[in-house]
């Protein structure tokens, strides 16, 4: 999975003029799924992003996370996430998980996050929307955990140990 998570005042998603969510201070979530991505790793992001420390103390550090501040999540699902501009002139987004697969993994997301007892809401998978932000900071954050190399690749790259996963 990709994220982009973007600490917000408010946020909004409007498909065909009409407002179909909003919310307050939280996160506003842009979400791509992968074609290697899987249950554990939807869940994974979902345990993780309300207690990320991305919010201000009292001393203007930032210490406090999404669940301590009482925020709230939008999230917008983004096959875009996945564009490979690295060669021609037209992304290619072979990388994106095909529809059936990143809708199954997104709406699974979105119910692993409410779990967590964040007011969630969310746009509407495969439309065309408008999304409206008011960043705060602007703080911004691109997530993503690297993907372990197959013994092969580490040859290949002549790199004979493996790619750990990050820390919690």
């Amino acid at each position: 999975m990709r994220i982009v998570l973007q600490r917000v005042r408010e946020a909004w998603v409007r498909v065909q003029g009409a407002e179909v969510a909003r919310i307050g201070p939280g996160f506003l979530l842009l979400v791509g799924i992968g074609r290697e991505d899987d249950e554990e790793e939807a869940r994974f992001w979902a345990k993780r992003i309300p207690d990320l420390r991305v919010f201000p103390d009292e001393a203007g550090k930032l210490n406090r996370s999404l669940r301590e501040v009482g925020g709230e999540i939008l999230c917008v699902s983004q096959f875009t996430l996945y564009g490979d501009a690295l060669s021609g002139r037209r992304p290619s987004f072979d990388g994106a998980a095909p529809a059936e697969q990143a809708r199954a993994l997104y709406e699974l997301f979105l119910k692993a996050l409410a779990t967590e007892g964040i007011p969630v809401r969310s746009g509407i998978f495969g439309a065309h929307m408008e999304v409206g932000l008011v960043n705060d900071g602007p703080v911004t954050l691109i997530l993503e955990r690297p993907r372990a190399q197959s013994s092969a690749q580490r040859r290949e790259n002549g790199s004979g140990s493996e790619v750990s996963e990050i820390p919690s």
